[in-house]
């Protein structure tokens, strides 16, 4: 799979989420003043409406997380939510709030998650005497129904958050300016379908540089933030970078593997193809997040190379190159068994630089940079290499992998001679997880009998910043094996299950 492509000459819109939200506490007077001289195109706000129907600016049916008061705005009379808070850290009236934008070329987008302050809030703008221009309407599909049903002539950005192809008769009666949608949602191809309907494309919400690159470059139209000041920062960057930064690299990684955290607790499987035997599963959701993660790596560094599980692609010995797995344990994923993964390393040649991969089942984020420590959500890793008696293994656990469906060679005497030493075996069905799980002090070992970069490079790296040992079957320190297969084990057992490990393909490889 060929992706290519170059920054948009043109910047997207900036559109502040809630107002100057990472400064000022989200949709106060505080917020939306700053967002506007800090020159943001659009402000985003949300709506709700008190107990007498007064439309005040609130994102939460409640006051509870900002406000500290577990009541509904629907229950509150004005007096009273507006005397929460001190100065103007206080909760605004849409009205109030619609001022701020009288003397500004600033536009002002109104939020709503439900059709039922539609109308209220249509009646309020109406009441101010603002420029059609500088008002636009986005959320739930009812409510922008309600507001054209008022108005031809609004600005209205329809929401379409699916993997489905937009749906043209609500374009046809909506008749939006925008289709409004999770940036997850978007990729090239996606956005160009839109522009050649004569549409444009907003994505909500990009709060890190690596995704702000990606939306700018595959023709994103708007962009909704949180961090105004970041946003405005990465759009007035004349051209991505696209050197060996290593700290750079580190934020795409992260970046990256935080949305396919997000991802894998959010999709589900989707629609489920074999490819090499009815045993070799792809799902809707690993083809999903390998787009988005060659689109996100080329906006960042257009020159670097990628080699995917899904989509193909050759190491190159110079070049820096990236090694990606999607959803590394596909059948687990694809069962809902929950041991699966993301793998994602950067490597020059066969030195690995950096690395990420996740748990998402217990909502973890493993990182590392070469020379730079191993973490878990940001926290810094401490191994806990304990052991219980003289012997290393007893009581502990050691995991593996099949040889797709079935036994490698040597795994029966492995587990054996496991057994022999009071330590026992888990088979667990997604390699880059069964690897890093020792750096997670989830085992004391584990072992795969094929290496492979896209699957094993970013656990053999995050093991050999945490402290763990990567062997391969010569005993040898190696994160990127050309051959064989490979341990990752805590430093208090190498020299005994290495043995036990080389034993075993010896006796494998004799019975085979």
């Amino acid at each position: 799979m060929e992706i290519s492509f170059t920054n948009s000459m043109k910047s997207p819109l900036k559109v502040a989420h809630r107002g100057d939200s990472s400064r000022f506490r989200e949709n106060t007077i505080p917020a939306i003043q700053s967002a506007i001289d800090c020159g943001a195109d659009i402000v985003e706000i949300d709506i709700r409406q008190a107990s007498d129907g007064t439309v005040v600016v609130l994102h939460d049916p409640t006051l509870e997380r900002l406000w500290g008061y577990p009541v509904k705005a629907s229950e509150l009379a004005i007096d009273d939510i507006e005397s929460l808070g001190f100065g103007d850290l206080r909760i605004p009236t849409l009205m109030k709030t619609l001022q701020l934008f009288r003397e500004s070329t600033c536009a002002v987008m109104i939020d709503m998650d439900t059709a039922e302050h539609a109308l209220a809030a249509f009646e309020v703008v109406g009441s101010m005497e603002l420029p059609a221009e500088r008002v636009i309407w986005c959320g739930d599909l009812e409510a922008m129904r309600l507001i054209r049903s008022r108005s031809t002539t609004a600005r209205i950005w329809l929401p379409w958050n699916s993997t489905e192809q937009l749906d043209l008769s609500l374009v046809s009666e909506i008749k939006p300016e925008f289709v409004n949608a999770h940036y997850s949602y978007w990729d090239r191809a996606k956005v160009e379908s839109m522009h050649a309907l004569d549409l444009k494309v907003s994505a909500w919400t990009v709060d890190d540089a690596p995704t702000m690159r990606w939306a700018k470059a595959i023709g994103i139209d708007s962009v909704t933030s949180n961090r105004l000041t970041l946003l405005a920062d990465i759009f007035a960057e004349s051209s991505a970078a696209d050197s060996l930064n290593l700290v750079k690299a580190s934020e795409v990684a992260q970046s990256l593997a935080a949305w396919a955290l997000m991802i894998c607790q959010m999709m589900a499987p989707g629609k489920i193809s074999t490819k090499v035997n009815a045993a070799d599963l792809v799902t809707e959701v690993d083809t999903f997040i390998e787009q988005h993660v060659r689109e996100v790596i080329l906006a960042n560094f257009p020159h670097h190379n990628i080699v995917g599980e899904e989509f193909g692609g050759e190491s190159h010995l110079l070049t820096p190159t990236w090694y990606v797995d999607p959803v590394d344990g596909t059948t687990n994923f694809a069962n809902r068994t929950p041991w699966s993964s993301f793998s994602l390393a950067l490597a020059v040649g066969r030195e690995p630089l950096v690395a990420a991969t996740i748990d998402p089942w217990r909502n973890r984020i493993f990182t590392a940079i070469k020379d730079g420590g191993a973490h878990i959500n940001g926290e810094r890793i401490s191994l806990a290499d304990q052991v219980f008696s003289e012997n290393p293994l007893a009581g502990r656990v050691v995991l593996t992998e099949l040889a797709g469906s079935r036994p490698w060679p040597g795994l029966v005497e492995f587990l054996d001679a496991l057994h022999e030493k009071f330590c026992t075996m888990r088979i667990m069905g997604a390699g880059t997880l069964t690897l890093t799980s020792v750096s997670a002090n989830y085992g004391i070992g584990a072992v795969v009998h094929r290496f492979s970069p896209i699957d094993h490079l970013a656990a053999a790296l995050i093991a050999n910043e945490s402290g763990c040992l990567a062997l391969n079957e010569d005993g040898e320190v190696d994160l990127f094996p050309e051959s064989g297969g490979q341990l990752i084990v805590q430093p208090s057992a190498r020299e005994l299950l290495y043995s036990i490990w080389a034993e075993s393909l010896k006796k494998g490889a004799t019975r085979a």
